[in-house]
């Protein structure tokens, strides 16, 4: 399987996983444990811009393994950050999405990876490249919604 093809499966896996995170109430979970004040609206469009950033990386994966690499990144950042950190850390209190980032995060963000390797397209600095644009990415969202409501940026 071709890297590019991964990264569609990838973009379809995270959207399964999107759907996990929805029916089990991920904006609850998330404003009572690591206390994001989230809403279903910003859980949309940040969810949208995912979807698109895993058919740009499917794109780009022959020009710009890197950046296309970023993808599988951030879902596995997204896997062991978002979802088993916070369940150890909370002793078990299941994470909405942990299901869906142990069954098909860690394989496929892992496959791609793989794919990447036998076209020879990994080394080092595509590595790190990924997982800097994937913790980028993951940490993007996160600060603009600790952000938004100072002062600076209130639009009211």
């Amino acid at each position: 399987m071709t890297l590019s093809q991964s990264l569609w499966l990838a973009t379809a896996a995270y959207g399964v996983h999107i759907l996990e995170e929805f029916a089990l109430d991920w904006r609850d979970w998330a404003r009572a444990v690591i206390r994001l004040p989230v809403e279903w609206s910003d859980f949309y469009v940040v969810n949208a811009l995912v979807i698109v950033l895993g058919a740009v990386a499917a794109n780009l994966a022959d020009a710009m393994p890197g950046v296309a690499l970023a993808f599988p990144a951030l879902m596995l950042i997204n896997a062991v950050f978002f979802h088993i950190g916070p369940v150890v850390a909370t002793r078990g209190r299941f994470s909405p999405g942990l299901i869906t980032a142990v069954v098909l995060f860690f394989p496929m963000g892992i496959a791609c990876f793989r794919a990447a390797h036998a076209a020879g397209q990994l080394n080092a600095g595509t590595i790190a490249t990924a997982f800097a644009i994937g913790a980028a990415l993951m940490a993007a969202p996160i600060v603009l919604l600790r952000i938004k409501d100072r002062p600076y940026f209130r639009q009211a």
